[in-house]
C-alpha cells in the first residue's frame, strides 16, 4: 500500500510537470501539510492524556522546526526533480536514502546490521552510480545533459533528507506517539512550506492555467501523500525505518510500468548504447540489493525481540517483511531486466 501511495505521488508529479508544465513542487507539498494540520494537529491540540499541545511546543519546538524543515525540503527536491529527469530515474535513484538511513540508524538509534546488509549498501551505491551515468549519457545524446544531472542531484539530496526525517519519525513514534509526530510535522510543515511558497513560487502559481484535470491531479497528489504519511508511522512502529524503506522498493516497479504505459518510455532502440546498458544494470542491481536484504531480517529487529516482551510477535512479523515481495522482484527480473539485457 505504501508503495502504491509513493507511485501515485510520482505519477501525478510527472503528469503535472510533463503534460501541463506545472512547476510548483512547494504548492503540491503545501496541500499535504495542510491536510496533516487539519487532521493530526487538531487531534493533538484536543488530546487530554499525556503532554498537552502547549507543553510539547514549549519543550521540543526547535526540534520539530528542524524536522519540519528537513521534511519540507526533501519533498520539494524530489518533486522538483521531475522537471529535469524522468519518473523512473527519480524512483530508482531515491534508493540512495537507504544507506544514509542505515548509517543514521547505526549512530542515532543504535541499530546493528550484518555483513550482508553492508554488501547490499555497496550494491545500492553502485546502482546509483550506474543510473547517474546512464542519465548523463542519455542527456548528452538528447542535448539535455546538464538538466538531467540537476534532476539526479536533487533526488540524491532529497533522499538524504528523507532519511533524516525517517530516522526522526522512528524515534518519535516508538518513544512518543504517532499523533505527535504527524501533528508537529503538519504544523511546522505548513508554516515552512507557506513561507517558501510565497518567496519562490508565486510567479509559477500565477501562470497555472487552472482546469479540472490540474485540480484533480493536485488533489490526487495530496491524498496519496496524506495516506503515505498516515500509514507509514504505523508500519515503522512495529518494524523499523530501514525495513520500511526496503519494503517500498516495489514502488520502483510500479513507477517503471506507469512510465512505460502512461509516459511512453521506450525500451532501448540501440542495443549498443552505453546509457541504456547502464539503466539495465541499475535495475539488475536493485534486484540484487533487494534479494540480499531479504535473505535475513535486519539485525536490529532480532536484537530488539527480547526487549518487546508481548509485542515480540508483531516485531517478528515486521522482520519477516524483509523477505516479502520476492515474487515482485522475480517479475521485474523476468519482464524488465531480461528483455533489456537481451535487446
Amino acid at each position: 500500500m505504501l508503495s502504491l501511495f509513493i507511485c501515485g505521488t510520482a505519477v501525478t508529479s510527472q503528469y503535472l510537470a510533463e503534460q501541463y508544465k506545472v512547476n510548483t513542487p512547494m504548492l503540491q507539498s503545501f496541500t499535504n501539510y495542510c491536510l496533516l494540520l487539519l487532521v493530526y494537529t487538531t487531534m493533538l491540540a484536543l488530546r487530554t492524556d499525556n503532554e498537552s499541545f502547549l507543553q510539547i511546543l514549549k519543550r521540543r519546538w526547535w526540534k520539530y522546526i528542524l524536522l519540519g524543515l528537513a521534511d519540507v525540503e526533501a519533498n520539494y527536491m524530489i518533486v522538483k526533480a521531475y522537471q529535469y529527469t524522468t519518473l523512473t530515474s527519480v524512483q530508482l535513484l531515491d534508493c540512495f536514502g537507504i544507506p544514509v538511513l542505515m548509517a543514521l540508524s547505526w549512530f542515532i538509534l543504535r541499530a546493528r546490521y550484518r555483513l550482508i546488509h553492508f554488501i547490499a549498501v555497496a550494491v545500492c551505491l553502485l546502482g546509483v552510480g550506474t543510473m547517474v551515468g546512464a542519465d548523463i549519457l542519455a542527456g548528452r545524446q538528447e542535448g539535455e545533459g546538464s538538466n538531467v544531472v540537476i534532476g539526479d542531484v536533487l533526488v540524491l539530496l532529497g533522499a538524504s533528507l528523507y532519511a533524516i526525517s525517517n530516522v526522526s519519525e522512528e524515534y518519535i513514534v516508538k518513544n512518543l506517539s504517532r499523533v505527535e509526530f504527524l501533528g508537529m510535522v503538519g504544523l511546522f510543515g505548513t508554516i515552512i512550506s507557506a513561507l517558501q511558497l510565497a518567496i519562490v513560487e508565486y510567479r509559477d502559481i500565477a501562470r497555472i492555467q487552472w482546469n479540472w484535470k490540474i485540480a484533480l491531479l493536485f488533489m490526487a497528489f495530496a491524498l496519496c501523500m496524506f495516506g503515505l504519511y498516515s500509514f507509514m508511522p504505523v508500519v515503522i512502529k512495529v518494524t523499523s525505518a530501514t525495513s520500511v524503506n526496503l519494503g517500498i522498493l516495489t514502488a520502483d516497479l510500479y513507477s517503471l510500468f506507469f512510465g512505460l504505459f502512461l509516459f511512453c518510455y521506450k525500451a532501448p532502440r540501440q542495443p549498443s548504447l552505453p546509457g541504456r546498458r547502464l539503466e539495465s544494470m541499475n535495475l539488475l542491481l536493485q534486484v540484487i540489493q533487494s534479494c540480499l536484504t531479504s535473505k535475513q531480517p535486519g539485525a536490529e529487529c532480532s536484537s530488539r525481540l527480547h526487549q518487546w516482551g508481548p509485542h515480540a510477535h508483531g516485531l517478528q512479523q515486521g522482520c519477516e517483511g524483509f523477505s516479502k515481495g520476492k515474487e515482485t522482484l522475480d517479475l521485474l527480473e523476468s519482464f524488465v531486466i531480461l528483455p533489456f539485457a537481451n535487446s
